[in-house]
């Protein structure tokens, strides 16, 4: 082989190179939201067999660029996740559909239930039309108990940072780069009150995918179960 049919190769290479890459950030290639979410009903809904909670809503992501995970620091994300980005962030159950403006953002909460035992939320925002790098999200949802629960503990898995709260108190922070593993941490002892638990988080996350998973586990490390799950 010559050194121009060489040249000729490697440049038919790297062009196909660029077009896949091309193509991938343009959500081309991304599998469909029906893939991983399916909309949340108004049925009854309990956690899955290992106790994981699948039925949220889901803010459209925050643009939030960072170039690398590795400043997610317990200050910085505490920070980050102080800032009001939207009247009620804290406050109000917001309803399949409102919307909310950010900045120069306009965007939509989506009832949703997941597929998978975890969250895709990198699924979520491509399958929206939406960035998916550099990006910040808010996902509640609602709990509720048929008696009180005392001594359970809020177990989280997120890609990457993340915070959590129940009932408006801070319940667990996930800092650092981290992939999301089950169970990678969990809260002191809290109590789960008899009727509604409202739990909101907040996930951040630079380069890379972005996913949690949450759910409550007993004294005794058992999954927690016996509760229905709701958006309203």
């Amino acid at each position: 082989m010559n050194i121009f049919h060489r040249k000729s190769v490697l440049a038919a290479c790297l062009a196909a190179m660029m077009s896949l890459c091309a193509h991938a950030q343009q959500g081309e290639t991304s599998p469909p939201l029906s893939d991983y979410f399916s909309p949340a009903t108004t049925g009854v809904m309990t956690p899955d067999n290992e106790g994981f909670i699948q039925r949220w809503l889901l803010l459209e992501p925050i643009d939030k660029p960072n170039r690398s995970n590795t400043v997610f620091t317990d200050s910085y994300i505490r920070e980050a996740f102080a800032t009001e980005y939207f009247p009620g962030q804290f406050t109000v159950l917001p309803k399949n559909g409102d919307k909310v403006k950010v900045g120069k953002q306009k965007l939509t909460w989506h009832a949703l239930e997941s597929k998978l035992f975890n969250v895709k939320l990198f699924r979520f925002a491509s399958g929206m039309k939406k960035q998916v790098y550099g990006v910040l999200f808010w996902a509640v949802t609602v709990i509720e108990c048929p008696e009180e629960m005392e001594n359970v503990r809020m177990s989280v898995g997120s890609n990457s940072a993340s915070m959590w709260w129940l009932n408006g108190e801070e319940a667990v922070i996930l800092s650092g780069d981290r992939r999301m593993v089950k169970d990678d941490c969990m809260s002191r002892r809290l109590t789960l009150k008899k009727g509604k638990n409202i739990i909101r988080g907040a996930i951040i996350n630079g380069p890379g995918m972005s996913d949690f998973c949450v759910r409550f586990v007993d004294e005794n490390g058992t999954p927690v179960k016996n509760i229905t799950i709701s958006y309203k």
